[in-house]
């Protein structure tokens, strides 16, 4: 297990490129990373650091109220080590919070989204659709420590 304590967004983007470099990839559908945590405990900051290194320029906000955001990956404009070769054509950012079901993801083509080999999915609140994440999913833990401290496990 990795573990990195986080005091600011220059630490939590460390902890995101060490993340995408070790990331092993779905070849045989969608890259799926459950984002597990309290409210604040720094999934939508990670999130954002991550769309960075993926090159995606515009601005990465929490789908809470819209729930799901994509994101068109340029193969070429990737960021650090993952220039020599970027695997993903999209990002998809689900937030969960305000689902009540699991089986509303479906309304989202949840099934669609998971057999795109070409699809990374992150999703905030994962916890409240556990059952529907495919076995190889990835989980990472967010701990609020204290206002500048956070943890991060994978």
């Amino acid at each position: 297990m990795t573990k990195h304590l986080c005091r600011s967004l220059a630490e939590t983007e460390a902890a995101t490129t060490l993340f995408l470099s070790n990331l092993v990839v779905n070849k045989d559908g969608a890259t799926v990373v459950g984002l597990l945590g309290d409210l604040g405990s720094g999934k939508t900051t990670f999130t954002q650091a991550l769309a960075r290194q993926l090159g995606v320029i515009e601005r990465v906000t929490s789908p809470t109220f819209v729930i799901q955001k994509i994101y068109a990956l340029n193969r070429g404009e990737a960021l650090g080590a993952l220039k020599a070769s970027p695997r993903f054509s999209r990002l998809i950012h689900i937030d969960a919070y305000r689902l009540h079901q699991p089986d509303e993801l479906a309304r989202l083509q949840w099934s669609e989204i998971i057999a795109d080999p070409g699809n990374l999915v992150l999703i905030e609140w994962a916890d409240r659709v556990l059952s529907l994440l495919p076995p190889e999913a990835h989980k990472i833990m967010f701990h609020f420590i204290d206002q500048e401290t956070r943890e991060i496990k994978w």
